[in-house]
Order: C-alpha cells, then sequence, then structure tokens
C-alpha cells in the first residue's frame, strides 16, 4: 500500500508538471468556466425566469459549478489516450510500478485542476453576487458533492480514454458534454420542458448535484416536489458512488489488457 501511494503521487506530480508547463491550458481552464457565467447570467439570463421567483443569479451558479465538473473530461480522455498512443502507458506497464499508479495519478492530478476551476467560478459568482445563504458546513458540503461527481465522471473519461482509438471519437464524445449539460436541471427549471423530457432532466445526475447545490447553499431552487428533487442530497452521493462503481473497475480492466 505504501509503495502504491508513493508511485501515485510520481505520477501524479508529472501530469502536475505537464500542467504548470502548458500555461494556456491553465488559462482556459480557469477562463472558460467564467465565461459561461458570463454569458449565461447576463446575455440570456434575463430572459430565463425561476418557478416561484428569485435571482437567476443565484439559480444559475450551483448549476455552473455542476456544468465546471462536467467540462474538461473529455481532456483527461484525450490526455490517457495520447499517453497510450505514445507508448508512454506502456513504458509505465513494464516498470516495477504499482498497476494502479497511472490512473490514480491521473486522476489525483485532474482533482487538483478541477478545484483549481471550481474556485475561480466560486470568485466570479461571488462578484457577480451569488452567495451562500447557509451556513459552513452546508456550504462545504455542497462543495464536497460537486468534487465527488467530478471524480465519478473522471473515470468515465479514463475508461473511454482507454477504449477510444482516434482522437476523432474522443472530438465527437467531447460534442456530447453541452447536450449532456442542457438536458438537466443546470441552467433551466425541468418543470419548463416537456412531460417526458422534464422527466429525463430530472434523472440527469447532474440535476441531483446542481439541486443539491441550491439546496446546501440556500438559493433558489426549481420547486419540484418529485421524489428525485426532494431526495436531491442523497442522489448527489448515490449516482457519482454508481458511476465510480461501474467504470472504475472497467478502467482498471482495461488498463491491464492493453497490449493483449
Amino acid at each position: 500500500m505504501r509503495w502504491a501511494f508513493a508511485d501515485g503521487w510520481t505520477v501524479t506530480r508529472r501530469f502536475l508538471i505537464h500542467l504548470v508547463r502548458q500555461p494556456a491550458q491553465v488559462a482556459v481552464l480557469v477562463a472558460f468556466p467564467i465565461l459561461m457565467v458570463l454569458m449565461f447570467g447576463y446575455l440570456v439570463g434575463g430572459a430565463i425566469g425561476v418557478p416561484g421567483g428569485g435571482d437567476y443569479i443565484e439559480f444559475l451558479m450551483p448549476g455552473m459549478f455542476t456544468m465546471t465538473m462536467l467540462f474538461g473530461v473529455s481532456s483527461t480522455m484525450l490526455a490517457v489516450r495520447t499517453d497510450a498512443a505514445n507508448g508512454v502507458t506502456d513504458r509505465f506497464r513494464s516498470m516495477p510500478m504499482s498497476p494502479s499508479a497511472v490512473l490514480v495519478g491521473r486522476c489525483a492530478a485532474d482533482m487538483f485542476g478541477s478545484t483549481l476551476a471550481l474556485a475561480s467560478i466560486t470568485v466570479c459568482g461571488l462578484i457577480a453576487g451569488w452567495q451562500s445563504r447557509a451556513g459552513i458546513g452546508a456550504t462545504l458540503l455542497a462543495f464536497a458533492l460537486l468534487l465527488l461527481l467530478r471524480f465519478a465522471l473522471l473515470w468515465i473519461g479514463i475508461h473511454l480514454g482507454l477504449m477510444l482509438r482516434s482522437n476523432g471519437a474522443i472530438s465527437a464524445v467531447q460534442t456530447l458534454e453541452f447536450p449532456i449539460g442542457f438536458l438537466s436541471a443546470i441552467f433551466v427549471a425541468p418543470s419548463t420542458m416537456p412531460g417526458w423530457l422534464g422527466v429525463a432532466a430530472e434523472w440527469n445526475p447532474l440535476s441531483a448535484t446542481a439541486t443539491a447545490a441550491r439546496e446546501l447553499f440556500g438559493n433558489a431552487g426549481w420547486g419540484s416536489d418529485s421524489w428525485i428533487a426532494s431526495n436531491s442530497v442523497l442522489m448527489a452521493i448515490v449516482w457519482p458512488l454508481l458511476i465510480v462503481a461501474v467504470f472504475f473497475p472497467l478502467a482498471v480492466r482495461r488498463y491491464r489488457g492493453l497490449g493483449r
């Protein structure tokens, strides 16, 4: 176990060094969520009403925090695919190191970048007028649920990065980030959608985290009394755990089978 942690930290440092040496990537990581807040908060936000009243910025920000956890999963896929295609992954597998170090190191480094992006968009939200109206405990729990969602989504990205054979396929998957995000309670209330589409949006794992964050922050919600909305905090834990339970073993199995 000690060597597994040591090897994992070594691989994490490798990814972090690459990140530091690519300032443009860091700039995009920080600036893109802020641009999304400005676009939806000020360009189209005036035309969107919050069910039951309330400020749209307060409704939007927990959703944008959630969307930020979805952004960049395709970058993880591309990084994993690039290492595999360039033989870096094979070199790691030939070394006397823990088999889990490469995947865990990739995930840990990405969580660092995700935390940085979440911090930047939080500052942007505070400047725009958003605030958490709950106590420190509920606020920290909301941020913990957001990072838990990111952790789960990363294992989907790692698995797909090991499975897909071309960068073109990864680009095709990348285009799905926005449709998946829009088909949720991130930007608008599912109650404003057609019935069947609203149900699909309510059961989107992103909706559970966004709704739970609004509840924990004490911000305006979308006022649904459905079971999934009433148990959003529970589902914001259950959905990520289910995703990890499915995709973590798949990613490990795919990694062990590389080159066979």
